[in-house]
Parts: structure tokens; sequence; C-alpha cells
């Protein structure tokens, strides 16, 4: 009798594929494929999507202050002083981040909240960057906030949560004007689209 999928694999390959299944986006089939792939490919290559890894885990960190990719305490938004200390925009992941600067349109700070208040989800306020926003605005010259969360159910009450807290402390609070598809996710949209958002962004 033939032998399973899972049972003929050995176990280096299968692991392979079972850490690459555990990635986003990436599905037993594109995990199968990737595995073959560099099973095939020179060793140098093999070589050096490995040592990218390591360098990744090594040097790579989040910035004390906005939680952005960086190499050292500060990412290179927050560390250039031509940026405008006095507005925040505030997104979900590090990947909004890079669509944004796409635009070349808004030239201020950031901050990550590496997720949004999901209760279903098990994410609530405690999970992610959202007391530090509150600290940061607190204590810098903020202002204007620009909630920059996804045009979702999830991102929209993560907006509120965060309008409810900062409004009191005196600052503008504004919201990306629509343009953007409900239900999208910002990594995904064109510049374009983006920077419409940005320059039509209202108060809440």
């Amino acid at each position: 009798m033939a032998g399973s999928p899972d049972t003929i694999l050995i176990a280096p390959v299968a692991r392979l594929i079972e850490e690459f299944s555990r990635l986003p986006g990436v599905g037993p089939k594109t995990a199968s494929r990737l595995t073959f792939f560099l099973l095939r490919a020179p060793d140098d290559r093999a070589q050096a999507l490995s040592e990218a890894l390591a360098a990744l885990k090594q040097h790579v960190r989040f910035c004390s202050r906005c939680f952005f990719i960086a190499e050292g305490e500060l990412c290179t938004i927050c560390s250039n002083p031509a940026r405008d200390q006095r507005m925040i925009c505030v997104v979900e992941e590090p990947l909004d981040v890079v669509a944004i600067e796409r635009t070349a349109i808004y030239k201020g700070l950031y901050h990550v909240l590496h997720g949004r208040i999901a209760p279903l989800e098990g994410m609530n306020r405690e999970d992610i960057y959202f007391d530090e926003l509150i600290d940061r605005v607190r204590a810098d010259p903020v202002e204007e906030v620009i909630l920059a969360t996804n045009p979702n159910l999830e991102g929209e009450a993560t907006a509120f949560h965060m309008q409810r807290s900062l409004v009191p402390l005196g600052v503008r609070v504004t919201r990306l004007a629509r343009g953007l598809p409900t239900g999208g996710d910002l990594e995904w949209a064109d510049p374009g689209t983006l920077g419409s958002a940005l320059e039509g962004r209202r108060e809440l």
C-alpha cells in the first residue's frame, strides 16, 4: 500500500514544510514548493537565506519610541530631525508604515500598535501598544494624532477606543478619509488612494 505524503517524507523535509506552513499566507502546497525549491537550489542560496534569517533575529528590533523596525534604540524615522514631531500617525502593523511612506506625503512620526482591539481573537487594549501611545501624547509636544487603523470592524473599534482616550488630552484626533476600501488592509492600498486618504483625513 502506498504511503501517505506525511509518512514518505524524511524528517528534515517534513520539518521545513511544517515551519513554512506556519508563516502567514503560506499553505501546505506553497510550503512544499518552497521546501523542494531550496532542496534543488545551490547550497549558497540556501545558506544566504539562513544567514538573512539569522541577521533578522540578531540585529533587528522594534523602536523603543514608535515600535517600527529598527537596528538601534530608535528607528530611522524617529531619529530623523526633519520629521514633524507634532504629528503621530497610528497604524496597526509595520507594513502599514511602509505603505504610507510610499505616498511621500506624510512627514510626521508614527506609532505602530502591532495589532488591533479584537476581543473575539483574544486581542485587547493591553495586548497592543495602546497605552504607550497615550504616554507619548502626554509627554511629547504632539498636536495631531492621525488614526490610520484598517477600515474594517476591528480597525474602526480600535480607532473609537483611541479617540475616547486621546480627546481628553487636548490633542487633535483625525481619521483617514474614506476612499480606502472597507474591509481592506492598508498594506494593499495603492499609493494614490492612500495619499488621497491622508490628505483628506477628517476630525473625529
